[in-house]
């Protein structure tokens, strides 16, 4: 074990001190692999953003049922005993103060609430039905829409569940661009290691001739691909955050202007950790890969 172990350490060492000899070299694959990891984790994190705002908004379509200002009682509890049946999964009712109160409580409406003279408002029910169809719901919003004291019904919540599954694309999107870049991250990797094989060509050669395996050969290298994989992610996080930081103001100053407090959401602990990881694995599937087909290479040509 304690062998196993020195061993890992001087091919580590080896890595680094290979890493060091070349500095603007590493610094050119570390902001290509950052540049390319970048871009799916803005949007990862950007689709997180959105998907918190989504998160409080009725998902589920709604049907505002409006009353008549003159609805007989007789047919105000017709309409309650309806909204209990079957298709309903739930109904609130929504008197004309409280819809008054939230209007009053809503920014730049306070002004205008305040100069009514009266409440224009209309009692209504606020109803969430089981189907999601768009028939099915369109079906149900008429056949409320024909109850006695009912002035008029109105489909909401449509564009929230088109916000669901533009955030559901998005999130697919996402991943198969990583996944694209996953390619692209091994791909830089494997050449800058490619690099330094045939840099070392000839002192590979005499430690294989010496009864060097291809392992011993090898694990310096994967050290050399997995630190450079890791750099990259460090830069990766770099990018993100001078991006989050030329952002925040413009985006900030938007949702001001629709009386909102969204802003930018940086990445958890979880996520950055998770990042790191996988640019270390592809950088590491990268040198494997370059190193095993230049062995395999040499002993055909052998």
């Amino acid at each position: 074990m304690i062998g196993w172990l020195r061993h890992q350490t001087q091919a580590l060492l080896a890595a680094q001190r290979r890493l060091l000899a070349q500095p603007v070299a590493t610094l050119l694959a570390a902001l290509a692999m950052g540049v390319a990891v970048s871009l799916p984790s803005a949007l990862y994190l950007g689709l997180g953003t959105l998907n918190r705002l989504a998160g409080n908004l009725p998902a589920s379509p709604e049907i505002s049922v409006f009353l008549d200002g003159d609805t007989a009682a007789a047919d105000r509890a017709a309409i309650a005993t309806r909204l209990k049946q079957s298709d309903i999964a739930q109904a609130r009712y929504v008197p004309k103060e409280e819809a008054l109160a939230t209007l009053s409580a809503a920014q730049d409406l306070a002004d205008i609430a305040a100069g009514l003279a009266q409440n224009p408002l209309p009692d209504a029910w606020v109803v969430r039905p089981h189907a999601s169809s768009r028939e099915q719901l369109d079906r149900l919003a008429l056949d409320l829409d024909k109850l006695p004291g009912v002035a008029e019904t109105h489909l909401d919540s449509q564009w929230a569940g088109r916000l669901q599954a533009a955030l559901a694309l998005g999130r697919t999107v996402v991943w198969v661009l990583a996944g694209l870049f996953a390619i692209a991250l091994t791909a830089i990797s494997g050449n800058a290691i490619r690099a330094q094989v045939l840099a070392r060509h000839n002192e590979i050669q005499i430690s294989r001739l010496i009864g060097a395996t291809d392992r011993h050969i090898r694990r310096p290298f994967l050290y050399l691909g997995a630190l450079q994989g890791l750099l990259g992610g460090l830069a990766a996080g770099v990018v993100l955050a001078v991006v989050g930081v030329i952002l925040r103001a413009p985006v900030e100053r938007l949702a001001a202007l629709y009386g909102s407090s969204f802003h930018l959401l940086p990445p958890t602990v979880i996520e950055i950790v998770g990042v790191l990881g996988l640019t270390t694995l592809f950088g590491w599937l990268g040198a494997w890969l370059t190193v095993s087909r230049t062995l395999r290479l040499a002993d055909s040509a052998a």
